[in-house]
């Protein structure tokens, strides 16, 4: 506080801390095992990409899904069709991956979760961030955070892609591991799917009566519900599409007995 005179008014300033944070528990621990957790994530991705082992009937990995070259494996093909032709020859999770990823990458809790541990903007409450100044979602790259809404509807179709790969498993081989693995994994992308902002804007937004939509009204009730888990929602989804495609890939490989699988 400045010193003041009886004629002058009381004028108070900022306290001037000038240590990084003066908190004293781990507060480090948790952007730590976020930036971990995500970083494998994206370090088995890279390598899935590039990966050629995504296919032994009737399990396709969900990286991979679906494949719509003539380079894929017949029975690979989603409907059996292959709109991109001979020409297309490179791994076909390159043409799909980007609507999934771009789903996560936009997402209302992704968002917190990398901004903190890859960004630090900030690592957590009350710590200083090393940024001299912040300008928000306002500028490019950030500013593509605004497409959300766009790719939960991609996010919607390859849900149902999934879903259905995971039918096609059931019906054909009923006693597989493999099968529940891809049925859980599909369940747990639509609780995330599902729980997601934009989806609960999406069913109950721009309502002024919810009792004159009933149908919309349970809907909202639905979604908020898992959008109450959503954080725990995207972490298990994360890790159950890595399980399941590496679960496959393995099975492809040779490394998992077939008749186990």
């Amino acid at each position: 506080m400045t010193q003041t005179t009886p004629e002058s008014p009381v004028r108070r300033q900022r306290a001037q801390v000038t240590v990084r944070t003066l908190r004293t528990d781990r507060w480090w621990l948790q952007p730590l095992l976020t930036f971990l957790g995500l970083a494998s994530f994206l370090v088995y991705s890279f390598w899935a990409i590039f990966n050629n082992d995504y296919f032994v009937d009737p399990y396709i990995a969900p990286f991979s899904s679906p494949c719509l070259a003539e380079s894929c494996p017949e029975g690979a093909r989603f409907l059996g069709l292959a709109p991109f032709g001979e020409w297309y020859a490179l791994p076909p999770a390159l043409l799909i991956l980007a609507f999934p990823a771009g789903f996560r990458f936009t997402c209302y809790y992704y968002r917190k979760s990398y901004y903190r541990s890859f960004w630090l903007s900030p690592a957590a409450c009350a710590v200083q961030e090393p940024h001299g100044k912040y300008t928000g979602e306002t500028r490019f790259p950030l500013l593509l955070q605004n497409l959300h809404r766009y790719f939960f509807y991609a996010a919607i179709a390859v849900g149902a892609i999934l879903t259905y790969d995971a039918i096609l498993a059931l019906i054909h081989k009923p006693a597989g591991l493999g099968t529940y693995i891809l049925l859980a994994n599909a369940v747990l992308i639509w609780c995330y799917t599902l729980g997601c902002h934009s989806c609960r804007s999406i069913t109950g937004g721009r309502l002024n009566h919810f009792s004159r939509h009933p149908v919309r009204y349970k809907m909202w009730q639905l979604v908020s519900k898992l959008n109450a888990k959503h954080q725990p929602f995207a972490w298990a989804s994360m890790f159950s599409v890595m399980i399941a495609d590496f679960y496959v890939r393995l099975v492809a490989m040779g490394v998992i007995s077939f008749s186990f699988a």
